[in-house]
């Protein structure tokens, strides 16, 4: 499986590269994120790479950055969703965006790139929001038992991991002294502010 490939760029079309690679030229799709990003033909690229493999072909997309690469992987990993539409997601706005419109349920910003509907986009909105704050929760710093308890209770109560780590932090150093129920309290106060 190709996963990376350094060259030179033989010729690029919105949606398509060719790099040489020491004589050996690659094709790769790429989104129009990517396609501005590198630079002209005849001047060295760099792309990580997805090799999709099916009974009839086999076809490289190409990305400028790992994190861009991660993102066409979860959406590929959506039922309904393929490369190509990934790619279509990709171009239609940048990673931080459609990132953005996911962890705010955005779908009718998702439903503005050209060949997403409503359904496709309210599926990759709920689908990409699960991956993401599974990784939040991975990546995220361990807190302290009762802040971890709070946190998780808070959660269990429709809310999300990084709207209230916060919330948490402030008011056990505020409250560090009081029990459980009256820093759940002050954090539902803080919450119900925001």
């Amino acid at each position: 499986m190709i996963a990376y490939l350094k060259g030179t760029i033989l010729h690029k079309t919105p949606g398509q590269v060719t790099i040489d690679c020491h004589g050996v030229g690659y094709s790769a799709a790429v989104a129009l994120s990517t396609f501005f990003k590198i630079g002209k033909d005849g001047e060295p690229v760099e792309l990580f790479i997805y090799t999709h493999v099916t009974e009839n072909a086999l076809a490289l997309f190409g990305f400028n950055t790992r994190d861009e690469r991660e993102l066409f992987l979860k959406l590929i990993n959506i039922s309904g969703i393929g490369p190509k539409i990934a790619m279509s997601v990709l171009s239609g706005m940048t990673t931080d965006e459609l990132v953005d419109a996911v962890q705010k349920s955005d779908v009718a910003r998702i439903a503005l790139i050209p060949g997403i509907g409503k359904k496709t986009a309210l599926r990759i909105a709920m689908e990409l929001q699960d991956k993401l704050e599974r990784k939040e929760s991975l990546l995220a710093k361990k807190a302290s038992k009762e802040a971890e308890d709070l946190i998780s209770t808070l959660m269990n109560m429709g809310f999300r991991r990084k709207e209230v780590e916060r919330v948490v932090e402030e008011t056990l150093r505020a409250h560090k002294a009081d029990g459980f129920e009256k820093q759940l309290r002050e954090c539902l106060k803080t919450l119900a502010k925001v």
